[in-house]
């Protein structure tokens, strides 16, 4: 009777060394997973800064994917080509071969007009009212390169974009914005 209850408590101490093995590599298997996720798929960045006021505000939390093809409107994550080690968050006005004109808080490209339904707000509104332009005007004097992209903050008259800096290379956009997940009451997607 004795050896039997001995057994017994051998094989409970297996299962719970057995168990407590199979938790440790668990982990080290998600931990690597996510590892992986976030260094070659997602990108985890906190928004610093008024540029893209009122899309994202100052301390927003945001998960951007890093592989993508760019079309106009997207909200991208940039090496601040100013500001060594920097990111900044942008939207991408402008296509490789385009020519992008801005009058009188319309937006041309290529001589046509595009809407911009994301600078309807009430930084624009305020700046229209005390009879100033919330974009000012500007002609680029030659086409969008070949592999580069021509990009603006939300908050026009603010923001330190792509009309002082220059086009944006494709290689310096390290991902698109996709989810927006802090603060909680502003969850969504892009």
């Amino acid at each position: 009777m004795a050896k039997t209850a001995k057994i017994k408590k051998d094989n409970n101490e297996e299962s719970f060394g057995k168990f407590l093995l199979d938790v440790v590599v668990m982990m080290a298997i998600m931990g690597s997973i996510l590892w992986a996720l976030f260094t070659f798929v997602l990108s985890n960045e906190t928004v610093s800064g008024p540029s893209m006021q009122p899309t994202f505000e100052d301390g927003d939390r945001i998960i951007a994917v890093r592989n993508f093809n760019i079309k106009r409107n997207d909200i991208v994550i940039l090496d601040a080509p100013d500001q060594k080690g920097a990111l900044y968050i942008k939207r991408v006005i402008g296509l490789p071969g385009e020519m992008v004109t801005s009058k009188n808080d319309k937006l041309y490209i290529n001589g046509k007009y595009v809407a911009q339904p994301y600078l309807n707000n009430s930084y624009k509104k305020a700046d229209n009212k005390d009879g100033h332009l919330y974009t000012n005007n500007f002609t680029l004097t030659r086409k969008i390169p070949k592999g580069y992209y021509f990009v603006m903050g939300d908050h026009r008259d603010v923001s330190k974009d792509s009309r002082y800096f220059g086009f944006v290379k494709r290689d310096k956009i390290v991902g698109k914005v996709a989810f927006r997940y802090w603060p909680f009451t502003s969850w969504k997607t892009f």
